[in-house]
């Protein structure tokens, strides 16, 4: 059944194909906030076990908005390891890091997952797809804050 939201099927396309990658990084942010979680250890234990608990519960709903929005364009979301691992700009780390170079990573993710919210934003303002406008925002606001937050963790 053809699509008739006010969006053109080319403009459609071009923003899932944003949203696709930015599905990819926040999954593979969520794996990799989940893999810290439960390996975690040293004297910030407690407090990174937490903190990185709560993110990864955040991110997990991030990605079902996500990829409900690319299917509400018309497009499948992408949902397999492979897929992700060729659209992320976030790789997966070997091993288990220190939790300093954690939070260090985790920062870097953050910050990764909102520049690929930014590089989407044009395609939804050239076509005034507002939803995906407002989705774009709402995680570059919220990958940002968390980057702080994790950065604060690092300063002296």
């Amino acid at each position: 059944m053809k699509i008739d939201i006010g969006i053109s099927q080319k403009d459609r396309e071009a923003i899932a194909k944003g949203l696709s990658h930015l599905l990819a990084d926040t999954y593979t942010l969520y794996l990799k906030t989940h893999n810290f979680h439960w390996n975690v250890k040293g004297p910030m234990f407690q407090t990174l076990h937490t903190m990185f608990e709560t993110q990864y519960n955040e991110l997990a709903l991030a990605v079902d908005e996500i990829a409900e929005r690319i299917r509400t364009l018309g497009f499948p979301a992408p949902g397999t390891y492979k897929a992700f691992a060729e659209l992320s700009s976030i790789k997966e780390d070997d091993g288990v890091p220190a939790a300093t170079d954690m939070i260090r990573l985790l920062v870097e993710g953050h910050e990764t997952c909102a520049r690929t919210a930014r590089e989407a934003f044009p395609a939804c303002d050239k076509a005034s797809d507002e939803p995906s406008a407002d989705l774009l925002t709402q995680r570059m606001q919220e990958h940002e804050k968390t980057a702080w937050m994790l950065r604060s963790l690092l300063e002296k």
